[in-house]
């Protein structure tokens, strides 16, 4: 899906937060995973997602498809930052990191988890362990941590 359809989901869910503050989601591939800006609290998700290599072709399901989320609240604002963690085929010695393609369901179930974290984080409330699950794949390759970022970046929890 297209960014701007996170941004519409994400908009759609974050209604729930207080409303005298302004919420917002941007994409930025130079997220440091394990190392946001200072003032600023981090959750990984995980989610499942298809990836396609841009090289031969293959195409492959992965349940547990990483994306990294940085916030913060700040004078009524709350910038979040997202990155969609990438994998590389397996089969191409020379391929290149694919970004996952994530559907509208796993996005809404993403942002539904995102807004509990963000009230957890930023309001301090407490929530409870509530969050929802994806619609998983039939993925049956095994975890390959070679071509995992999430596993080079060491917060994939297959590592």
């Amino acid at each position: 899906m297209a960014h701007s359809d996170w941004t519409r989901i994400f908009q759609n869910k974050a209604r729930i937060l207080k409303e005298e503050d302004s919420w917002s989601l941007e994409f930025d591939e130079s997220l440091a995973p394990k190392y946001p800006n200072k003032g600023w609290k981090m959750t990984v998700r995980s989610t499942c997602a298809r990836f396609r290599c841009s090289k031969c072709g293959r195409v492959w399901a992965s349940n547990k498809a990483m994306v990294v989320f940085h916030m913060r609240l700040s004078y009524r604002q709350g910038p979040v930052k997202a990155k969609p963690l990438h994998q590389k085929c397996k089969t191409c010695d020379d391929g290149q990191m694919e970004e996952p393609s994530i559907s509208s369901g796993n996005i809404a179930v993403l942002m539904d988890n995102l807004v509990e974290q963000i009230r957890k984080k930023c309001y301090n409330e407490f929530v409870g362990r509530k969050s929802r699950h994806f619609r998983s794949f039939d993925a049956q390759s095994p975890h390959e941590p070679a071509h995992c970022e999430a596993c080079m970046q060491g917060i994939c929890p297959r590592s």
